[in-house]
């Protein structure tokens, strides 16, 4: 169903309004169970794994490429111009998707799904990088991931583009109840490593994994609290060369450290393809 839309104020287009303000996003996004997909790639993955679509935004030229998915959705055509009037930002993809959320699974039923690596993420607020370990999560063998409260949405647009829709492919929950989580960790049977750039860890490539390992990781500024990084079974880290040490380079960001330990959880397990 085209409907053609020439003024960027136009109520029918509120699900796609300033999508670069993060504030108004969270309660608009919430208020409304949706998310924003953007991008033929990211829209077909979020239809592919179940969420409804609510409306599309796009241009003339970009409706061909996303006609056999579209079924009776709402599109509405508009130009370059529009696009960029309503979203805050030129929308180089040529496509936005107003998405349903679909319900968020128990850290608990998340746990007895039978997945053997989990990630943990403690206050990770940067959108981006939340987006981009769930895509390196998907490739290098995560079962899951477990967002303490205060984690960044992961299917704010930021996170979806990010990760390139791995978003979809990786189930994931969110804590009701931080204080006690990684006891509800190892009563589900797994062993919880906290990363850390204190390099008097227990190096990632030394490690010999349990069957079932959560991987606990901080937030992008201070990492792991306190707390979590006392309660975890054992607390590791990835080595830094001397030189590195010696120009005062310590730790990685949080994207790449979580890249490095997944790929060693999978080499020390033999789970390499």
């Amino acid at each position: 169903m085209l409907e053609h839309v020439t003024d960027a104020d136009d109520p029918r287009l509120s699900d796609y309004t300033r999508l670069r303000d993060v504030e108004l996003r969270k309660s608009l996004e919430a208020e409304r169970g949706l998310f924003v997909a953007e991008g033929e790639k990211v829209i077909r993955r979020a239809i592919g794994t179940g969420h409804p679509i609510r409306s599309i935004l796009t241009t003339r030229r970009w409706l061909a490429s996303l006609e056999d998915v579209l079924g009776d959705a709402t599109v509405y055509v508009a130009s370059d111009e529009i696009l960029s009037g309503v979203a805050g930002f030129q929308v180089h993809r040529g496509a936005l998707a107003s998405m349903e959320r679909l319900p968020l699974p128990s850290v608990e039923s998340l746990l007895k799904g039978g997945g053997r690596r989990v990630l943990v993420l403690e206050d990770l607020v940067d959108h981006a990088n939340v987006g981009a370990i769930f895509r390196s999560a998907a490739a290098l063998g995560v079962n899951g991931i477990i967002l303490s409260p205060r984690c960044a949405d992961p299917l704010y647009r930021r996170s979806v583009k990010v990760s390139m829709g791995a978003v979809f492919s990786i189930p994931y929950a969110r804590m009701d109840d931080w204080f006690e989580g990684l006891t509800r960790l190892r009563e589900a049977g797994f062993q919880t490593l906290a990363l850390t750039p204190d390099q008097h860890a227990t190096p990632m490539d030394t490690i010999m994994p349990a069957e079932r390992v959560a991987l606990l990781l901080g937030s992008e500024g201070d990492g792991l609290s306190s707390r979590w990084l006392e309660e975890a079974d054992e607390t590791v880290c990835i080595p830094m060369s001397a030189e590195a040490m010696a120009a005062g380079v310590d730790s990685l960001n949080v994207v790449a450290a979580a890249a490095i330990a997944c790929h060693e959880l999978m080499r020390s397990a033999n789970e390499f393809p």
